[in-house]
């Protein structure tokens, strides 16, 4: 394979027979570039909806409160649905098979202070679980944990922004922040994927926070992840089911939206994948489509050129080729000129997608790029494709004897 005379040999059969080369390399070329282009966009589109679920646990409930806006058994519109503890532990106590991570959340904005440094920062109670649904990554010191709420200890775990803004370059890992007049100790400091707007919450002990802001027990909503093992009709059923149970807890109309909203990122899912899930399958009937025309068109070249070079064969195997050297020669030219023109298409269609890719993004098209390995791999049953194709005909061609191949027109 590696003969110079060969490979000298292969350069001016390509040379020589310029617009057939261009012809079946340009067929690769396209191929590969289509199927480039196909694949990055669907990726680009797999990516947005990731973007929209954040780095949230994608398996959570939300449930929240707010004004009912119908009457009911007697009771007037416009109650305002007050959560209390009371709700956290009947979720927890009736629902404990279904409920993977649970939490209360009592929100708050507050001002901080450490030295010369202030600013204002949202304040959220929760318990330990918490971390699992938003998936907080703590890069300092520890989490909230149940002694912290048992004992409502005045411990916060601050994002990372926070420190950067109040401490600058010094550590707020067991320093204390001055929150609306109190001291909480920093005993951890996380980071989120999220971005800024996460990065600069402080988090501390849900009981905390309701003595000393309110000296009460309500909280302003629940949230929780369901059981992984559940599939997306029974995430949804429970969703259900949670929002009719709490609905009669509360003598809230079953077509109230207004005072009990639960949102159920199992709805989300099922609709994503199934949207996914069928431009998925279009953008693969439509690329392997692209795939099987470049297949055809290299077939068709390949049948093309073997039976153009018949005289060429005739004229070798007078001079003492072996039919295994002509059969060769053929597929090796086939082989590098697909391999060469399918890099190009390949290098066409990944610069095409980087150049147009900000673009996209009004279009829901986030960051379109393509695995290398499935456009490689593309590549791979081109050339397959080719030699096949081409070396039936040429094995049959080198069989012909050389008065024959040479009276052929």
């Amino acid at each position: 394979m590696f003969d110079r005379d060969l490979w000298r040999e292969i350069f001016q059969s390509i040379n020589m027979n310029r617009t057939r080369s261009l012809l079946s390399g340009f067929t690769v070329a396209f191929a590969i570039l289509l199927f480039t282009l196909l694949f990055g966009i669907a990726k680009g589109l797999e990516n947005t909806f990731q973007e929209n679920f954040g780095n949230d646990a994608v398996n959570s409930i939300s449930i929240r409160s707010g004004r009912t806006s119908k009457a009911n058994r007697g009771l007037q519109a416009g109650r305002r649905i007050q959560f209390t503890n009371d709700e956290y532990k009947y979720i927890k106590d009736e629902f404990n098979d279904k409920v993977e991570f649970l939490t209360s959340r009592v929100i708050k904005n507050i001002n901080a202070s450490y030295k010369a440094e202030k600013n204002s920062y949202p304040l959220t109670g929760v318990h330990p679980d918490h971390q699992f649904l938003e998936k907080t990554k703590i890069i300092e010191g520890r989490y909230i944990n149940q002694l912290d709420v048992k004992n409502r200890t005045k411990v916060i775990v601050i994002g990372k922004l926070v420190e950067e803004d109040l401490f600058v370059k010094e550590s707020a890992l067991g320093k204390y922040i001055n929150l609306g007049g109190l001291q909480y100790k920093v005993v951890g400091i996380f980071e989120d994927d999220d971005g800024e707007r996460e990065e600069r919450i402080i988090y501390l002990p849900i009981t905390t926070t309701q003595q000393v802001y309110g000296n009460n027990d309500y909280i302003d909503q629940v949230n929780l992840t369901y059981n992984p093992k559940l599939n997306f009709d029974q995430a949804i059923g429970f969703g259900n089911l949670l929002e009719r149970k709490l609905k009669e807890r509360f003598s809230v109309a079953k077509l109230d939206q207004r005072a009990i909203r639960v949102r159920n990122r199992a709805e989300d899912s099922r609709n994503v994948n199934q949207l996914t899930g069928g431009l998925g399958a279009i953008i693969i009937v439509i690329g392997f489509g692209t795939l099987i025309a470049g297949i055809v068109g290299v077939s068709n070249i390949m049948i093309f050129t073997v039976k153009e070079r018949t005289k060429e064969i005739g004229i070798r195997k007078a001079l003492g080729a072996s039919p295994k050297s002509i059969v060769s020669i053929i597929l090796i030219e086939s082989i590098f000129i697909t391999a060469i023109t399918g890099y190009i298409g390949l290098l066409v269609g990944v610069g095409m997608l980087r150049l147009i890719g900000p673009s996209l993004e009004q279009y829901f098209i986030k960051d379109p790029n393509v695995s290398t390995n499935l456009v490689v791999g593309a590549t791979i049953i081109l050339i397959l494709a080719g030699a096949i194709a081409g070396y039936f005909p040429a094995k049959k061609a080198s069989r012909i004897k050389p008065i024959v191949a040479l009276r052929n027109d």
